[in-house]
C-alpha cells in the first residue's frame, strides 16, 4: 500500500502564492521599462542607466542579512506584512519624482530595502505553510508564481510604455501589489516558538549562513548573466533588428521556467538535488551561448534571428528553472528549522549581488556591444558549473543537516 500524499495545495498556501505573483507582477512590469523611462525622462547613457538600476540591488542586498535575521527572531507574518506595505507605498513615490535623478535613486534604494525584506520573509512563509515532505515540489510550484508574473509583467508594462503612460504604468504596478497585500494579510501561519531576544547572539552566522557561502558562490555567478539578461535584453533584440515581439522573449523565458517546474521539484524531493541544479546549469548555458550569437545571426538572417531569440529565451528559462527550486532545497536543508529565514536570506543574497553585477556591468559592457555582455554571461555559467561540481556539491553532501 502506498502512503497518501501531505496536502500541499492548502488555503493559505494558494493564498501565499496569489500574493507572491501580484508582488511580482509588478516589480517585472518596471523590469524590462524603467531602462526605457530613465533614457526618456533624464536623458541618460547606457552605462549611468547600469549605474541607477543596481542601486536597486545594492539596497536589497545590503537588507539581506538583517531581513533574515528578524523573520527568525520576530513572528514572520507581521514581518512579511509591515515589508508588503512598505513595498506598494513606494510606488506612489514614482508619481511624485519626474524632476531629479537623485531622487529617483533614493526613491529605488528605500524600495529595495522593502523587497529586500520582503522577498525573504516571503519566501520562508511559504516554507511554514507547507508541507516539509513536499517542500521541492511546493517551492518549485511558488516559483511558477514568479515565472507567471516574469512572462505577463514586462509584457504589459512595454505595451504600457508603447503608449507612452508612464504613469499608467506605476498605477498599474501600485494596484495589483496593493491586491497582493490584502491577499497577504489573509495568510495563517502555524504558530512557532519564539527564541527570547536576550539569547540571540550578535554574530556574523546569525545573518549569514556559513555552510552556505560555496553555494553562494556559485549561485552568484549563476545570476550575473540573468541580470544581464533580464534588464538589456529588449535593447540588444532592437538593435539586433528584432523589432517586433521583443517584449515576448519574457513570455517564452517565463514558459521555460514553468514548464521545468513539472518535473524538476518532485526530482528535488526524491533526493536528486545536487543532480539537479547540475542539469539546470548546463541548459542555461546553452541559452547563454544562443543570446551571444543573437547579433550575428539576426544580421546574417533575420528570420534566423527571430528563432534563436526565441529558442534562447526557452532554454534560458527552461534551465534556470530547473535549478531554482532545487537551489532554495539545498541552502534549506543546510540550515536548522531555527534557522531557516536565515538561510533564504544567504540564498538570496547571493543572487542579489549576481543580478546588481549583471546590471552593472551590462551597462558599461554595452557600450562595446551586447554580444561581450552575453558572451561573458555563457563563460560565467561554464565557471560556476565547474565550481559547482568539484567544490559545492561535496561540501553540502558533507554537512546537511537532513
Amino acid at each position: 500500500m502506498t502512503t497518501p500524499k501531505d496536502r500541499l495545495w492548502t488555503r493559505d498556501y494558494i493564498f501565499v502564492c496569489m500574493a507572491a505573483f501580484l508582488m511580482s507582477f509588478s516589480f517585472f512590469i518596471l523590469v524590462p521599462t524603467l531602462p526605457l523611462y530613465l533614457v526618456d525622462t533624464f536623458h541618460i547613457g547606457q552605462s549611468l542607466v547600469g549605474v541607477v538600476l543596481s542601486c536597486y540591488v545594492i539596497a536589497v542586498l545590503s537588507v539581506r542579512p538583517m531581513a533574515g535575521f528578524v523573520a527568525d527572531a520576530l513572528p514572520r507574518k507581521k514581518v512579511y506584512i509591515v515589508a508588503y506595505a512598505l513595498f506598494v507605498a513606494t510606488f506612489l513615490g514614482y508619481f511624485a519624482i519626474t524632476a531629479s535623478l537623485a531622487m529617483f535613486i533614493l526613491l529605488r534604494i528605500f524600495h529595495g530595502f522593502s523587497f529586500g525584506m520582503l522577498t525573504t520573509a516571503g519566501n520562508t512563509l511559504v516554507i511554514d505553510v507547507m508541507p516539509s515532505s513536499r517542500r521541492g515540489e511546493g517551492l518549485g510550484y511558488y516559483g511558477v508564481t514568479n515565472n507567471l508574473a516574469m512572462a505577463f509583467g514586462p509584457m504589459v508594462g512595454l505595451f504600457i510604455v508603447g503608449t507612452g503612460n508612464y504613469m499608467l504604468l506605476f498605477t498599474t504596478s501600485l494596484v495589483t501589489g496593493a491586491i497582493g497585500l490584502m491577499l497577504g494579510s489573509m495568510v495563517r501561519v502555524p504558530r512557532r516558538e519564539l527564541q527570547p531576544m536576550g539569547e540571540f547572539k550578535l554574530s556574523a552566522d546569525r545573518f549569514f549562513l556559513k555552510e552556505g557561502i560555496r553555494a553562494c558562490i556559485a549561485f552568484f555567478l549563476l545570476a550575473i548573466p540573468y541580470g544581464m539578461t533580464s534588464s538589456y535584453i529588449a535593447l540588444y533584440a532592437l538593435e539586433s533588428g528584432i523589432t517586433h515581439s521583443a517584449g515576448l522573449f519574457f513570455t517564452v523565458m517565463a514558459a521555460g521556467l514553468i514548464a521545468s517546474r513539472l518535473h524538476s521539484g518532485k526530482r528535488v524531493d526524491r533526493g536528486f538535488i545536487t543532480e539537479t541544479i547540475r542539469v539546470g546549469i548546463c541548459i542555461a548555458f546553452v541559452g547563454a551561448l544562443g543570446e551571444a550569437m543573437l547579433y550575428e545571426t539576426a544580421t546574417l538572417n533575420i528570420t534566423a534571428g527571430y528563432i534563436l531569440y526565441f529558442a534562447t529565451a526557452f532554454l534560458f528559462g527552461y534551465g534556470y528553472g530547473t535549478m531554482f527550486p532545487a537551489y532554495n532545497t539545498l541552502f534549506i536543508n543546510l540550515a536548522p528549522n531555527s534557522r531557516r529565514a536565515t538561510a533564504n536570506a544567504t540564498y538570496l543574497t547571493g543572487w542579489d549581488v549576481g543580478i546588481g553585477c549583471g546590471m552593472l556591468f551590462g551597462g558599461y559592457l554595452a557600450e562595446w556591444g551586447y554580444e561581450y555582455c552575453y558572451g561573458l554571461g555563457a563563460a560565467l555559467i561554464l565557471v560556476a558549473l565547474v565550481f559547482f561540481v568539484r567544490v559545492v556539491t561535496p561540501h553540502f553532501h558533507a554537512h546537511k543537516v537532513r
